[in-house]
C-alpha cells in the first residue's frame, strides 16, 4: 500500500478528501493535523525528558490524559497536546513552546528533525494531512525567509534522504484563492458568525518575520503570500517529485482518485 499525502493551500478541501480517502479505504491509517504522525510534528509538543516530566508535574490533574497522548521516539516525548480537553488556564499555551514550528527551533535544527523522522519512516498505508508541504514550507517562508531557491533545495535534500517506495502525493490545486478564502472565512466561524481562523491566520502573518518585512497587514496580502507558497510547492512538485504527485482539482468530483 502506498502512503498518501494531501496538501494543497487552505480552503482547497484537504480535510474532505482525506475524510473521502479513509471512508472508502478504512485499512488506510489516518494522520490529520494535530494527530501523532511518524513524520509531522505539527499541533505536537516535542519535548526532552525534563520538560515532559516537569509538564507531569505542573499539570498533575490532567496526567492521566497527558500519557495517553504521550509517545516516545528515542529520548523525544512527543505529546499531542491538542487533542486534550481541560479547562486549566494555560495549559495549550504553555505546550505549544515546545512545537518546532513558528521559528521555535534554528534552521539547522528544524532541518535535522525533519531529515530524521522521514528517513528512518518506512512504513506504508499511512493517510497524511499536510505533512510534507503545508508546515513545511510555510515555516521555511515565513519565519526562516527562505528564497524559493533555497526551499527547492531543502525539499531536494530531504527527498534524497527519505523512503520513496510507498510515497505518494496529492496536491488540490484552484487559481481562485481569494474566493476560496473567504468562503472558509465564513464556514470557520462560531455560533454567532464571528470568525474564528481568519483573526488567527491574519496575526500569524502579519506578525512573522516575512511579514514584518513584507508591511504585511490585508486580505490581499495573505492571498499574496498564499499565491507564492502555492507556486513554490508546485515547483516542488513538478521539479522534484515528478510522477510520485498528482495535481489535481480543488473542490470537484474525485472519484478518479481512487
Amino acid at each position: 500500500m502506498d502512503n498518501i499525502f494531501i496538501e494543497g493551500l487552505q480552503g482547497m478541501g484537504k480535510s474532505t478528501l482525506l475524510s473521502e480517502i479513509a471512508r472508502r479505504r478504512p485499512e488506510y491509517r489516518v494522520c490529520r493535523e494535530g494527530d501523532y504522525s511518524p513524520v509531522e510534528l505539527a499541533w505536537c509538543a516535542w519535548m526532552d525528558e525534563e520538560q515532559y516530566a516537569a509538564a507531569l508535574e505542573k499539570y498533575a490533574p490532567i496526567r492521566g490524559e497527558i500519557e495517553a497522548g504521550t509517545f516516545r521516539e528515542e529520548d523525544r516525548y512527543i505529546v499531542t497536546y491538542t487533542r486534550i480537553l481541560t479547562d486549566i488556564p494555560g495549559f495549550h499555551r504553555d505546550l505549544e513552546q515546545y512545537e518546532i514550528y513558528n521559528g521555535r527551533k534554528t534552521l539547522a535544527d528544524l532541518e535535522q528533525i525533519i531529515f530524521t523522522r522521514y528517513k528512518r519512516f518506512h512504513g506504508s498505508g499511512y493517510l497524511f494531512e499536510c505533512a510534507f508541504l503545508q508546515n513545511i514550507v510555510e515555516d521555511l517562508i515565513l519565519f526562516h525567509q527562505l528564497s524559493d531557491e533555497e526551499i527547492l533545495s531543502f525539499y531536494r535534500r530531504l527527498y534524497d534522504v527519505m523512503p520513496r517506495e510507498h510515497f505518494r502525493l496529492l496536491y488540490l490545486y484552484s487559481d481562485r484563492i481569494a474566493e476560496n478564502i473567504r468562503i472558509i472565512q465564513k464556514e470557520r466561524a462560531d455560533d454567532q458568525g464571528n470568525p474564528m481562523w481568519y483573526p488567527v491566520m491574519m496575526e500569524y502573518l502579519v506578525n512573522s518575520p516575512y511579514g514584518k518585512a513584507h508591511g504585511y497587514k490585508e486580505f490581499e496580502d495573505l492571498i499574496s503570500h498564499l499565491r507564492h507558497r502555492q507556486q513554490v510547492e508546485l515547483r516542488i512538485i513538478r521539479e522534484i517529485l515528478g510522477e510520485r504527485a498528482r495535481i489535481i482539482p480543488a473542490k470537484e468530483q474525485w472519484d478518479f482518485v481512487f
